[in-house]
């Protein structure tokens, strides 16, 4: 396998720069819909998208920007956001697409951090107050196509003021930054994750061999495009292939179904987040009202095989569990063509995947060691929330997942190295205790920590949201663990709450419940 600096490895569509890509297809089929907004009813063709990140790459060019220069992208999800991105990349500068939902005091450290050349930002957000510190041009932008009662200063307005046939060339490389995103800073401020276009273009191949994408799909995205995930799993591909990608500012429990059947969409990111939701309440849609549909996808955060396998009775639809890390793109995933429930799937492609031991040796199948990853796909660093950066292609990142490989190649991930009960010096994966809780039929969700125990050293404690309109006591659900689990491994106490607290990713934040029981325990 090649690494960053050697040969370029072998690829199924071969590397291409995005002004390569969008002229290709304004010729191929110039009035294809490229992407269309949910929440604006509106569209832009592959020709239009041509046309106006041309002009976009010609705007930027004459504020200053070069190859290589930062730019910050500050916006909720909106086809505006998309075409702004898409003619950065064209004038070969960096985008660096913040999520909003931060509070402001984040944005601006991150901003500092960064360092960018200009800050473009959507007229919903507080755009002066945010760059006011900042040694920087910044430019606000409100909707594609320009106004043109708008305000002069306005992004689109000044862009369609330029004269036209001016075309500037500044063809990224794979070589070059692509973009620097944040991580979804859980445990404390949120680190910059760096990345160049090849890894981007590599994980894009990986999701189209995971799910099988071509031109002819129709993807559906409602997650932050501020998240490495959505990135490669819905971006990189609509960019190597060409179909068409709808986009929503955010998921829509009541919408989502009609979206699809509205819009005959063939492929489905999802989180477990929303597949608890589908399945906790119901909307008595089954595949023969969505035939389009043909498979959704679940990563981001643990999927239970019980949750998997309910998903896919109840609706029909074929789900995919994917796994991967905001440093180390796509890890693993479950294939269209080969899948095993309860697995994250068979390692991506384009990169090296091992699971070690405590010497930093490969673990043999059936042996549990610490998922490590390296190779082309995989970011060329972070940048601390301190601004300081730790350049790390090249080397294996280690990604504090256990997991355990089995005879066929697949990957099952038992729990995180910082999660691990250790009752009686015994480890225990609170994600095989979650497992087993969510089999039971009145269990909605379960999350399950280890608490101090003075004989034990660790305790197991369990967290549980029951079904709507369902009741459950520590008994039942002891007796019912029992069955499964061996008894050093049967939770010690439950807890039921209404909500688990989880990142804006839809990422347990185990750390939380353990702050929660011990003040519940302190207080009594």
């Amino acid at each position: 396998m090649a690494i960053f600096g050697e040969s370029m490895p072998e690829l199924a569509i071969p590397f291409e720069s995005v002004h390569a890509v969008l002229t290709k297809y304004a010729e191929r089929h110039p009035d294809k819909r490229a992407l269309y907004d949910l929440d604006q009813e509106k569209q832009i063709t592959y020709g239009q998208l041509d046309y106006i990140t041309r002009a976009i790459a010609q705007y930027l060019h004459h504020m200053g920007i070069r190859k290589g220069d930062r730019i910050a992208l500050l916006s909720n999800e909106k086809i505006e956001k998309l075409i702004i991105w898409m003619g950065i990349w064209r004038c070969g500068a960096v985008v660096c697409p913040l999520n909003v939902e931060m509070n402001e005091a984040y944005l601006k450290d991150l901003l500092n951090n960064i360092g960018p050349k200009l800050v473009i930002w959507n007229e919903e957000l507080d755009g002066p107050s945010i760059t006011g510190n900042l040694a920087c041009q910044s430019v606000m932008f409100s909707s594609w196509p320009a106004d043109t009662e708008r305000s002069a200063d306005e992004f689109f307005a000044e862009i369609a003021k330029l004269p036209s046939g001016t075309d500037v060339v500044q063809s990224n490389t794979a070589e070059d930054v692509a973009c620097i995103f944040c991580t979804s800073g859980t445990t404390a401020r949120p680190k910059c994750v760096v990345y160049n276009h090849l890894a981007y273009w590599l994980n894009g191949l990986s999701t189209i061999d995971m799910v099988g994408l071509s031109a002819e799909d129709r993807m559906l995205e409602y997650r932050s495009f501020g998240w490495n995930s959505a990135q490669i799993l819905s971006l990189m591909p609509w960019l190597e292939t060409g179909l068409t990608l709808y986009i929503a500012e955010k998921f829509s429990h009541h919408r989502f179904f009609q979206w699809i059947k509205d819009h005959h969409i063939t492929f489905v990111a999802g989180v477990p987040t929303v597949i608890s939701m589908l399945l906790n309440e119901p909307l008595g849609v089954t595949a023969k009202d969505i035939p389009s549909l043909r498979l959704m996808t679940c990563s981001t955060a643990p999927l239970s095989p019980e949750h998997w396998r309910k998903f896919e009775d109840q609706y029909g639809v074929t789900l995919l569990q994917l796994y991967g890390m905001s440093e180390a793109g796509w890890i693993c995933g479950n294939r269209h063509y080969k899948r095993r429930m309860g697995t994250v799937g068979l390692p991506a492609l384009h990169q090296q995947f091992l699971i070690a031991d405590a010497e930093g040796g490969g673990c043999p199948p059936g042996i549990e060691g610490e998922v490590t990853v390296g190779g082309p796909q995989t970011c060329l660093g972070t940048i601390s929330p301190d601004g300081v950066f730790e350049y790390l292609s090249g080397s294996r990142i280690k990604t504090g997942d256990l997991a355990i490989l089995d005879e066929e190649g697949f990957v099952r991930v038992t729990g995180r190295t910082k999660d691990l009960i250790i009752r009686g010096g015994i480890n225990i994966a609170p994600v095989e205790v979650d497992n087993v809780l969510l089999g039971h039929p009145k269990v909605a969700e379960a999350a399950t920590i280890g608490a101090p125990d003075e004989i034990y050293g660790e305790e197991i404690v369990c967290f549980v949201i029951p079904r709507p309109g369902e009741t459950l006591t520590e008994k039942e659900l002891s007796e019912y663990c029992a069955k499964t689990l061996p008894p050093f491994k049967v939770p010690k106490h439950f807890a039921f709450i209404e909500a688990l607290p989880k990142s804006d990713r839809g990422k347990l934040k185990r750390d939380e419940l353990k702050k929660m029981w011990a003040q519940a325990n302190q207080a009594s």
